[in-house]
């Protein structure tokens, strides 16, 4: 499977859940590592895009291919499975545990969720403290100019 992941140059390797931890995010609270990607470039742009403003935006962003080979166990989730408010912002604690959950039980290296940014589309939560991690590659990284209509 190849997903995407857009991120500033200087952060995009090696690849890793380092900067995860350190404010926590909609699927991991803080102190929990974990690697967000998208199933497509289209999503990775927007999960980043809603963050900034055409004054804010940086200019130093590289899209990731990563792939995730597909004889290693990967999970998913449907908007059935997560909690009624699993959309809110601020995101709720309950978010988080589902991520906290996913990497403590350590079961996949890979968990497919729901995008809220963009309905229909998918995340894909990669578990960089998993044993298959490291059979997980980046493929192919490229510089990522944003259009800046996007923020007009």
């Amino acid at each position: 499977m190849k997903v995407f992941r857009l991120v500033r140059e200087k952060f995009a390797l090696p690849l890793s859940g380092k900067g995860a931890p350190i404010k926590g995010a909609r699927w991991n609270p803080i102190g929990i590592e974990l690697i967000y990607t998208a199933q497509n470039r289209s999503l990775a742009m927007a999960e980043v895009a809603v963050h900034f403003s055409l004054a804010t935006v940086p200019d130093d962003y590289v899209m990731l291919t990563i792939d995730i080979p597909e004889d290693l166990e990967v999970t998913q989730m449907t908007e059935a499975d997560l909690p009624q408010n699993w959309k809110e912002f601020p995101h709720p604690v309950a978010t988080q545990k589902i991520g906290y959950d996913f990497v403590l039980e350590n079961k996949y290296v890979a968990l497919i969720i729901p995008s809220v940014v963009t309905k229909g589309d998918f995340n894909v939560l990669m578990n960089p403290n998993h044993k298959d991690f490291p059979k997980i590659k980046i493929i192919e990284i490229e510089n990522f100019p944003f259009d800046k209509r996007i923020f007009q």
